[in-house]
């Protein structure tokens, strides 16, 4: 593994988060999303404290060097009263090293079986102590290189599916808005070789865009870390850490599709018929001489904790205390090839007339040349765009953000009364936090005067004040069936300078009946306040794929209901929404959108479980736990088949909520009825509650002459997943289902084995994931052929759905200890080639980015230790 997250988004209980292998929609960072309840609502701490974060409030793993970690601890239940805000899935506390001493380095090298994504890893670490003081220096670099989606047959398009297929490709399309004599709708037109008009078919004239794209991304880290110990006296201590890293990352996406272009009819490019007669509208193509559109990001973070602790007596009790700042900054530039300049282009597509032998753009025939102004030929095939044209047109983007965090806490811990079952505990604290951030587009996106998605400037900042208490109370040891018996409470106060207060509070007991057993349950309060890209984020443009519920391929169009709603619209019972395959890319841009009136989420959480470890079987132990967590005023951003689906389909109330928010028609020419306009809000609407069971068993079986053997099995099973989009709409479940980039596995399950004998070693892993199932996006024929269930029924009528098979991945390391302190480790993930399951509604490369990347992937690691 180079990546902390390599680690963390195996473990059972994770589900969606982003990673390396999301493209589109990618930025180069890595989360963990606890019980599938989001990285936002998964708290991650370094040595038990906060973490560097992005606008949206999640913390990049990215940015947490894997060299320097020394074990990873994960809570699941909700911790909001002990460590606040963003805690109710749960927490990821990461401790690194301390008390090193002498030196280490490391070396990795990987790579696929096809022979790209190859992956390389150096680091060094050194470490030295004595009786007062204790230093930690390290360093770590990693490359990832990329692969494309060409590159592996699931998600290189085509068909029979289309993945990726877009309607816009080259030669260029344009509308004659005449019409014929027997169509008086606009009608669009390519020109063929010989120049000649013909009707436009998307499933010629459109363009594969998958294997443009990257199926995972690269990125180059580069971190520096060092932290050190200095005790001033015998019960006072200095404590100091540091942390710089630095992320370039590229994502990939296919050339700038240029849609609703106007050609003038004074262009050296008109066709003869249109020349000086009337301009051509609604010109679409596809600018493939870019090479594409390369979004690049180049994050600087910067860590800093300084503090003091150390501990006192009062009387024959003594105290431990600890008083620290932290600061945390996180910069990011980001720079975006193959974008356009509108005006450049109004310009290279209107007025050009020959002038000297060369082609120039010109005010009106006649007229004043334009300056720089070269004239595009947008109806030709691939290189009828010149460099030159490119070059005048084209811009480069560039966007920054900034995120900052600074704290002060104070926290007090110690023994205050003896009782019969053992001394009465306690831990208090207070925290003072700062957080800030704002994110500035480039002038042009922000102005709207690029092909880019605009984006409007972020800005805003809180900040908060929180106490609080925890108290350990021994009730019974030591007695028949109570070998243990204890209580916790505790309680936290929050108090936000941007919504008000709030004060959450936890139960949890241990008892122990007889040696062998501990039983244990947590009752606890959540909330997660917003973040400040919740509440401050500008605007964002964004190109959603979906099916529209009108269109006569959407398998909701036979439904009473939504059938109605589109003739009150106007659309036509033959209406087809434009584009291929079934869930298909929007020609108009829809609309991100935050909201400054949000008000925090709240949970509750409940576990209840046992650990066994029976003394008749040494070495081997298993915990089971059932867990609940309900999570209210959830703050969601509703996709656009959800808005769209609630307001044809849904409720009352779910069409009050929803169907004001997008518009159809009047602004795309040629496309009368497409939905052209969509607002894709944040809203406190929604409700989640999760349950299911944990299950780990560890068993260190007795050495024999043929070595170590040790078993570790995690499973985390989820028996409810239900989704509540408004307070009176009917409870969604999902568990065992596939929602576009967002799967809800009931199970899944890692197996592994580890054998030792002296320096040698070996350890057999197995990744298991149930099959899920996901809507079937086709009607009729189509659903018969390339859909598992295509004849299913709901009351609401025709619902097919189509299975994901289930997957176990296997993968296997071999390591040997060498005489010279070495460890040398060869292996490879995926060992049986396994491919993911093909899904029918992945929006892109045709199967889930939380699934393995396809193919063999081998790695060989040194680490020597001086």
């Amino acid at each position: 593994m180079t990546s902390v997250a390599d680690v963390l988004q195996r473990i059972s209980s994770n589900g969606a988060a982003l990673n390396s292998t999301f493209n589109n929609g990618g930025d180069g960072s890595s989360g963990i999303s606890l019980r599938n309840l989001g990285s936002s609502r998964t708290l991650v701490l370094v040595n038990g404290r906060r973490w560097t974060t992005q606008l949206d409030g999640s913390v990049d793993l990215n940015t947490i060097p894997a060299s320097i970690i020394e074990r990873v601890e994960v809570l699941k239940d909700g911790a909001s009263t002990i460590y606040g805000s963003d805690a109710i899935a749960g927490v990821v506390n990461i401790i690194t090293r301390r008390n090193f001493e002498g030196a280490e380095a490391g070396a990795y090298f990987g790579q696929y079986s096809q022979q790209d994504g190859d992956r390389q890893a150096y680091d060094f670490t050194m470490g030295v102590s004595n009786d007062r003081s204790s230093i930690l220096l390290g360093a770590s670099y990693v490359k990832e290189e990329a692969v494309m989606a060409g590159a592996r047959k699931i998600s290189s398009g085509g068909p029979p599916f289309f993945g990726g297929q877009s309607g816009t490709g080259f030669p260029g399309s344009f509308v004659d808005n005449q019409g014929t004599a027997s169509n008086t709708d606009d009608v669009r037109y390519v020109l063929d070789a010989q120049g000649n008009k013909v009707p436009y078919n998307s499933a010629v004239h459109g363009y594969n865009t998958a294997p443009d794209n990257y199926l995972l991304t690269p990125q180059e880290r580069t971190s520096l870390f060092a932290q050190g110990t200095f005790n001033i006296t015998d019960n006072l201590t200095f404590r100091t850490e540091t942390l710089y890293n630095q992320r370039i990352s590229e994502q990939l996406l296919a050339a700038m599709p240029v849609t609703g272009q106007t050609l003038s009819k004074d262009s050296l490019y008109a066709p003869a018929e249109y020349k000086g007669v009337r301009d051509l509208i609604g010109v679409n193509r596809r600018f493939q001489e870019t090479g594409g559109r390369s979004f690049n990001q180049d994050v600087k973070n910067f860590h800093f904790y300084g503090g003091l602790e150390g501990f006192f007596s009062v009387g024959e009790r003594q105290f431990d205390w600890d008083a620290g700042y932290r600061y945390d900054k996180s910069d990011e530039n980001t720079l975006t090839y193959g974008l356009f300049n509108l005006a450049a282009l109004r310009n290279a597509y209107g007025p050009s007339e020959m002038r000297d032998g060369k082609a120039v753009c010109v005010s009106a025939p006649g007229g004043a040349i334009i300056a720089g102004c070269v004239p595009i030929n947008p109806l030709g095939g691939l290189g009828s765009i010149t460099p030159e044209g490119l070059a005048y047109t084209g811009f480069t983007a560039h966007d920054s953000a900034k995120v900052e965090s600074k704290s002060y806490t104070l926290n007090l811990s110690g023994d205050i009364i003896d009782l019969p079952a053992g001394p009465l505990g306690f831990a208090a604290g207070y925290e003072h936090r700062t957080e800030s951030g704002q994110f500035d587009p480039d002038a042009f996106i922000a102005a709207g005067l690029s092909t880019g998605n605009a984006r409007s400037p972020t800005a805003g900042s809180y900040s908060l004040d929180e106490f609080y208490l925890e108290v350990a109370v021994p009730v019974l040891s030591d007695l028949p069936f109570a070998k243990l018996l204890d209580f916790s409470v505790a309680t936290r106060y929050s108090d936000f300078s941007n919504f008000g207060d709030t004060l959450n509070s936890k139960f949890g007991f241990r008892w122990k009946p007889i040696d062998d057993l501990l039983i244990r349950g947590n009752w606890s309060e959540g909330f997660r306040a917003p973040s400040i890209s919740n509440l401050y984020g500008g605007n964002t443009d964004s190109f959603e794929s979906y099916i529209d519920p009108c269109s006569s391929h959407s398998p909701l169009r036979g439904n009473a209901q939504v059938a109605a709603r589109c003739a009150a619209e106007g659309v036509p019972a033959n209406f087809v929404q434009p584009g291929n395959g079934a869930s298909r890319q929007t020609l108009e841009a829809f609309t991100w959108t935050s909201n400054d009136q949000l008000a925090p989420e709240t949970s509750t959480s409940k576990t209840l479980g046992f650990v066994y470890s029976p003394s008749w079987l040494q070495g081997f132990d298993i915990a089971v736990d059932w867990y609940k967590v309900k999570i209210e005023n959830a703050i969601t951003r509703p996709e656009a088949q959800f808005i769209l689906d609630k307001c044809y389909a849904g409720t009352a109330g779910e069409q009050a909520a929803y169907c004001g928010l997008y518009s159809r028609g009047g602004t795309s020419a040629g496309n009368p009825n497409i939905i052209d306009k969509l607002e894709m809000p944040l809203l406190n609407l929604a409700q989640y509650e999760v349950e299911g069971y944990d299950v780990t068993l560890n068993y260190r079986l007795p050495e024999t002459a043929y070595g170590k053997f040790s078993i570790t099995w995690d499973t985390s099973y989820t028996s409810k997943w239900i989704a509540t989009a408004t307070k009176d709409s009917t409870p969604e479940e999902r568990q065992g289902l596939y929602l576009p980039q967002d799967p809800y596995w009931r199970i899944k399950s890692n197996l592994y084995l580890d054998w030792t004998k002296g320096d040698f070693g070996a350890t057999w892993g197995m990744r298991y994931k149930s099959g899920i199932d996901e809507d079937c996006p086709f009607t009729g024929a189509d659903a018969q052929a390339y859909c598992s269930d295509p004849n299913r029924v709901t009351i609401d009528g025709p619902a097919p759905r189509n299975h994901l098979g289930a997957v176990t991945y296997h993968d296997m390391q071999f390591r040997y200890n060498t005489p010279w302190n070495a460890t040398v480790s060869v292996g490879a993930n995926n060992v049986f080639d396994k491919d993911p399951p093909q899904s029918l509604t992945a929006p892109y490369n045709m199967f889930d980015p939380q699934y393995d990347v396809p193919g063999r992937y081998y790695y060989l690691q040194y680490r020597q230790r001086f």
